[in-house]
């Protein structure tokens, strides 16, 4: 299930509206990337996965969406801990490796921020319908209704992708076109989408042109987005999520201000 395909969802998280999800997630992110410290991260991650527990899906699915994360996470500490500042007890030190008790603890709180940050992006949105992404942000944000429109349309076409992808495919392997060399198959498959998209993003430019879509003026919308107590509910647990994370790495003297003098 992705802002693609999204089916109806039972948890109490599915009905809220979706800038409120975006809200929460900045809400959560900003605060971690001011600092770099493995209790803020951890503390933030905890309190996550307690609000994903109404996001209303299953624990299988939840690992199918985020498995990108957890191996994400892990490859950028490991690079971290082999090629990161050195401080402390040097461990391991051969040819441009140097692992050190200060590269170490490093990887692990870049470990844990990568988490915080990225999982709650991945599983609030998993619920967001695109169109009610759209409504929200033109008609609470206010964003120009020309550039929420396009944007629906490009990301509605993005699901056809892959599609085309096997089309092509099918039909290259029927002419006996690129059946030997994986790299030069992929290239021109790749390049022929490439084409083929560019066409069908001319004709759908073309075709809501002509539907009024780019008419200067107040645009009225189809469906009300409303934003109530349960979006502003959402944002105070983010903001929660945060000063709780901030208050525990202040508290234990594990804070470490990115942006401070001496970062």
């Amino acid at each position: 299930m992705t802002l693609l395909d999204t089916q109806a969802r039972t948890g109490a998280l599915a009905a809220v509206n979706p800038v409120a999800k975006l809200g929460v997630s900045a809400l959560i992110a900003v605060p971690l990337i001011l600092t770099l410290d493995p209790v803020s991260a951890s503390v933030a991650l905890v309190l996550e996965f307690v609000l994903f527990l109404f996001a209303g899906i299953g624990w299988r699915e939840f690992w199918m969406r985020t498995w990108p994360v957890w191996l994400a996470a892990p490859l950028t500490g490991l690079t971290i801990a082999l090629y990161g500042e050195t401080s402390g007890t040097v461990y391991v030190d051969w040819f441009v490796l140097r692992i050190s008790e200060g590269s170490l603890a490093l990887a692990l709180a870049t470990m844990l921020r990568v988490l915080a940050i990225a999982l709650p992006s991945v599983v609030l949105f998993i619920t967001v319908d695109p169109t009610d992404l759209a409504d929200g942000l033109g008609q609470i944000v206010r964003l120009p209704a020309r550039f929420v429109l396009g944007a629906l349309a490009g990301l509605r076409m993005v699901g056809l992708f892959l599609d085309d992808w096997r089309a092509l495919e099918l039909a290259r392997r029927a002419r006996g076109v690129a059946d030997r060399g994986r790299i030069r198959r992929f290239l021109g498959m790749a390049f022929a989408l490439l084409v083929l998209s560019i066409r069908r993003g001319a004709k759908l430019a073309t075709a809501m042109e002509a539907r009024g879509f780019g008419a200067p003026g107040r645009r009225t919308w189809a469906r009300e987005s409303r934003f109530g107590a349960a979006e502003w509910m959402l944002l105070a647990v983010g903001a929660a999520i945060s000063g709780i994370a901030i208050a525990a790495a202040i508290a234990t003297g594990a804070w470490n201000f990115i942006l401070g003098p001496g970062a």
